[in-house]
């Protein structure tokens, strides 16, 4: 009777010692604490893209004359899945949104592509049909009126255009749940969604000091955000630009946390093994 008592205690000490809570504390995790001002927030403006250096461009020409249009158009670009090779597939001026699409999954299938105009170091681009142009700076709507001062009424009556950056992307590193780099659809990306994409920030993640990395006419900035407060979203830098870098930084107590769960697992061990040599040393009394 005693010795099965004995086990018994034996026992419950070993599953006391799975049970017991780690101790370990965060800071609080609430974003935008605190009141908003909805009136100076409500006035702010999301930012236009501006081209920069490296920026690479889908800029796809119309008007009423598709034939007079098509010198000023980038070669669409056939790519086969299955052979891998690329061929002209005609002007781009057929109304084809153009960009880096991702690879036809059925064997045999093309996806076609066109190539883009990559922003050199001078912020330049070489235009189809018009050779240089300088671009770095301009929102999509300047290049527009760029393009139409040359354009317009000279080569092609009522031109428009279809302008999209192919390489909208930001990195996001540090402690969050799924750090990496992240491309997007559109032109605009806010830090809270930018978080989302990224599953959140861990419970160790800094919120009052986020870091955004950002290169701006060939200088690289850096600035932090408070998440806990709503004033963050009348900075600059709540919508991240292309290639921005955000980094969170780790707090203080995932150190101490750390210990603290290598402190736990080897108390642990060592009740477990000193349980079981109890218990085997009662049975074979």
């Amino acid at each position: 009777m005693i010795r099965n008592q004995l086990v018994g205690c034996a026992i419950m000490a070993m599953m006391l010692s799975f049970l017991l809570p780690s101790c370990f504390s965060t800071r609080q995790t609430t974003y935008m604490q605190g009141s908003f001002d909805t009136a100076a927030l409500s006035q702010i403006r999301i930012p236009e893209a501006v081209i920069r250096q490296g920026d690479l461009l889908s800029i796809i020409v119309y008007s009423d004359n598709p034939e007079a249009t098509a010198l000023f158009n980038q070669s669409v670009i056939t790519v086969s899945s299955s052979a891998g090779a690329a061929s002209s597939g005609g002007s781009g001026a057929g109304g084809a949104g153009g960009g880096t699409g991702s690879s036809a999954g059925a064997l045999g299938a093309s996806n076609p592509t066109t190539p883009g105009y990559q922003v050199d170091e001078d912020g330049n681009i070489q235009f189809q049909g018009l050779g240089i142009l300088h671009v770095e700076g301009l929102t999509k709507a300047k290049l527009k009126d760029t393009l139409d001062s040359r354009l317009k009424n000279t080569y092609l009556n009522n031109p428009y255009y279809s302008i999209r950056f192919l390489n909208y992307r930001f990195t996001m590193l540090g402690e969050v749940q799924h750090p990496g780099i992240f491309s997007i659809p559109g032109e605009h990306v806010s830090m809270l969604e930018a978080i989302g994409l990224a599953g959140d920030l861990t419970l160790y993640g800094r919120r009052d000091n986020v870091l955004i990395i950002r290169e701006n006419e060939g200088k690289r900035e850096w600035a932090r955000l408070d998440l806990t407060k709503p004033q963050m979203m009348a900075s600059p830098y709540y919508y991240l630009q292309q290639n921005d870098v955000v980094y969170v930084e780790a707090t203080k107590k995932k150190l101490a946390a750390n210990d603290q769960s290598t402190t736990r697992t080897v108390t642990i061990a060592a009740t477990v093994i000193s349980t079981l040599a109890i218990i085997l040393t009662l049975l074979k009394k």
